[in-house]
């Protein structure tokens, strides 16, 4: 398989069903920004905790899925969706995870060990991923819900993660002053 084509190279790239589209689209703004959360889970993992090794291997293909589903306009039953199933996953490990953790009282900054400050990156840029999702829903229709909803879960569980891997590693989490 070669790995350039020069199709895109006047500004267009395909969608599933190779229909052809700016590469500034809400199409591609979505699941590009999507494709960055996965890299940025990528980078984060191996983090020294098998647990939240494995749920971020899983989230990696979920997002996969989203990538897929926002890349298609017009699917299949068959074809790669986000599910409730995938959202569920996520909302009974923020569960788990939250077990182990102190009740949150205030705000606390972005930062911590290693692996936690870069699950806090990608929480942010879930963030955006969600925003680029929503914005990518105003304007075609059709747009999965559920992946949506996937989204905003998918920042929480970053957030809850960076939470318990600072915890597990001894550092303290620090509220911003005003």
């Amino acid at each position: 398989m070669k790995i350039y084509t020069g199709r895109g190279d006047e500004g267009l790239t395909d969608l599933r069903d190779m229909s052809r589209v700016s590469k500034t689209s809400p199409h591609i703004e979505a699941y590009g920004t999507v494709d960055e959360v996965n890299a940025l889970v990528g980078v984060v993992r191996p983090t020294g905790h098998d647990d939240v090794d494995d749920l971020l291997r899983e989230v990696q293909n979920h997002l996969h899925v989203a990538q897929a589903d926002f890349a298609n306009p017009d699917p299949d039953e068959d074809d790669p969706r986000v599910r409730e199933e995938h959202v569920e996953r996520l909302e009974d490990s923020i569960d788990a995870f939250d077990e182990e953790l102190d009740p949150l009282e205030s705000f606390i900054l972005p930062s911590g060990s290693e692996p936690g400050a870069k699950l806090h990156q990608a929480r942010a840029v879930c963030r955006r991923a969600e925003r680029r999702a929503v914005a990518f829903a105003e304007a075609e229709e059709g747009v999965n819900e559920t992946a949506l909803v996937y989204l905003n879960r998918l920042s929480d569980l970053l957030f809850t993660l960076a939470r318990v891997v600072n915890k597990r590693e001894g550092v303290r989490e620090e509220s911003p002053s005003y």
